[in-house]
């Protein structure tokens, strides 16, 4: 089981729809929880799927249309009843702030925590950076101002070779020395390469979350080689003349972004009420890119 892996919470665009839910995903990499959106019932989802509401911390938000940011005063509210202490960032647009304060402060004025607005701008540009990961924005084309979250994980210490230690009798005082990248200098100057007593550290592995978008050809060189894409697929191509008036893709759109990244894999989303068939995305996008996830609310994918 990976401990970097996606919670598909809801799947669905703007037009509420009986089989989906609004935008919601939670990324959960090593216990600890970031959120991407957070439309309506996204607090019904953590639930269903099991997360701990104590480990949610941050909130990011692509842009603000009400399907991706309606289910905040719920959630809020949620986390207060729950007796969650500490702080919850939420990572918006200078609007962002200036709308959801006054409704916090109106609905959700007890809470045991603090909340904090980290303003992000349209921008490509580094965000939050914790012990783990690094977390940048892309910027992206919709009908307002709108981003796409790269979530990735910085590189590993290097793993300890334990026969070949043994072999040349390194001191455990070395240890942390050796994971950083050090040669072993013994007492009586002895030089001991690096790569003699270690192999190399785990690779870094990378997620990025393409929500509402036109189609970007230039967006590939900005996410090349991420190990999951989730890239919208609001419509089909025979839909395309709609798509791109409303900011948005089509899911061989999706495909050939993701074939131009050198992704790993592709996961679906954000599809159009219009649609009660989502096989349809998954077989549009995989003549482009072969490695193709079909998104569904529930759905946890494990980026390997």
């Amino acid at each position: 089981m990976s401990d970097f892996k996606i919670h598909t919470l809801g799947c669905g665009s703007a037009r509420p729809s009986l089989r989906h839910q609004p935008s919601s995903t939670v990324v959960n990499h090593r216990g600890n929880l970031f959120m991407v959106d957070c439309g309506e019932g996204a607090q019904l989802g953590l639930m269903r799927q099991r997360l701990s509401f104590a480990r949610l911390r941050h909130i990011f938000l692509t842009h603000l249309h009400g399907d991706h940011v309606f289910g905040l005063p719920g959630l809020i509210g949620t986390l207060a009843l729950s007796g969650t202490g500490g702080d919850v960032t939420i990572h918006t647009f200078e609007d962002g702030e200036k709308q959801l304060k006054p409704i916090f402060d109106y609905f959700c004025r007890d809470t045991p925590f603090d909340i904090h607005f980290n303003i992000i701008k349209p921008e490509d540009a580094l965000i939050l950076e914790t012990k783990s990961l690094t977390i940048r924005t892309v910027k992206l084309k919709h009908r307002v101002p709108a981003v796409g979250f790269v979530f990735e994980e910085k590189s590993g210490e290097r793993h300890i070779n334990p026969g070949m230690c043994q072999r040349y009798e390194v001191p455990k005082s070395w240890m942390r020395r050796l994971k950083g990248g050090e040669d072993c200098i013994k007492d009586d100057g002895t030089v001991i390469a690096n790569e003699l007593l270690t192999t190399d550290p785990t690779p870094s592995r990378s997620y990025a979350h393409i929500s509402d978008t036109l189609y970007m050809p230039e967006l590939a060189e900005k996410i090349k080689g991420v190990n999951l894409l989730f890239h919208e697929t609001t419509y089909l191509e025979q839909h395309l003349s709609m798509a791109a008036p409303r900011g948005h893709s089509t899911a061989r759109q999706a495909a050939m972004v993701a074939r131009d990244a050198g992704a790993g894999q592709l996961l679906t989303g954000h599809y159009s009420s219009r649609y009660d068939d989502e096989s349809q995305f998954e077989k549009e996008a995989k003549e482009i890119f072969p490695n193709v996830i079909l998104n569904r609310e529930g759905l946890v994918t494990n980026i390997i």
